[in-house]
């Protein structure tokens, strides 16, 4: 599957201000990415930096006032698919030592509240029939509903609400997917079909000894995603971090098959 990216930004700011982006397709062996531009408007300060886990990059800026982004890129999907149910589970005493971290808590996905819940919800089920279960339970019992959570809504928050977007379903299934003792982590990324076009979040869990993305909310499937960066929650793969005060002007993100 080959995709072509066109995204914009136009963001003010009342004084110079130190910005995290992150929008540009990751260069990691499951996603070739065969053409790439990005121009930037005049900034203070530019530097590349590793994204989380070392996927993708961010880069640091700072401006005076205004930033405008115009980022442009093919990218060829070559990931191995697997079917999830037939991956299990791995023991944590044998899991990786990178993976460690996406056993934990973490700010928007409270997974330790929820131990009790998963044990008595799937009880019966293993490794990736557990998590389809998880995948197929956030996609019956929450709704899609733009614009019905914030920036700070955690998984619990959600899980109560019973509606939000997709970093809402991602932050679900990572945190039922943790409290099961399955490393889980959220990706940001780029998808042909999702509505309205925008930035995507996904699940990302490991079992079988690899990393396999999960969509809850049905818009994408891994052989159409692009991934941008991944990391705990939101939090850590946000497209922009402004270190003060943003006004919106513009945004859009196109992405279309190829």
């Amino acid at each position: 599957m080959k995709l072509s990216i066109h995204t914009r930004l136009d963001y003010r700011f009342q004084q110079p201000t130190d910005i995290l982006l992150q929008v540009e397709a990751a260069m990691i062996p499951e996603q070739r990415v065969e053409a790439a531009h990005i121009e930037l408007s005049e900034n203070q300060a530019f530097a590349r930096v590793a994204g989380h886990d070392r996927i993708g990059d961010r880069i640091w800026l700072r401006v005076a006032d205004r930033l405008t982004v115009d980022y442009r890129a093919t990218v060829e999907v070559c990931r191995d698919l697997a079917n999830l149910t037939d991956l299990a589970r791995i023991e944590p005493h044998l899991l990786p030592g990178e993976t460690i971290e996406y056993l934990m808590p973490s700010r928007y996905c409270p997974s330790d509240f929820f131990e009790s819940f998963v044990e008595a919800e799937f009880a019966g089920l293993e490794g990736g029939h557990r998590v389809e279960a998880i995948r197929q339970f956030v996609a019956d019992k929450i709704a899609y509903v733009s614009g019905s959570s914030t920036g700070s809504t955690t998984a619990l928050e959600t899980f109560v609400q019973r509606k939000g977007v997709c970093r809402d379903f991602a932050h679900v299934v990572v945190t039922l997917v943790r409290a099961c003792g399955i490393p889980a982590r959220v990706a940001s990324v780029y998808a042909p079909d999702v509505t309205p076009q925008d930035f995507h979040a996904v699940a990302e869990v490991f079992l079988g000894g690899q990393w396999t993305l999960v969509d809850a909310t049905g818009m994408a499937s891994p052989d159409t995603i692009a991934k941008i960066g991944v990391g705990r929650d939101a939090a850590d793969v946000a497209f922009m971090t402004a270190y003060g005060s943003s006004e919106f002007v513009n945004q859009q993100v196109s992405v279309e098959r190829v």
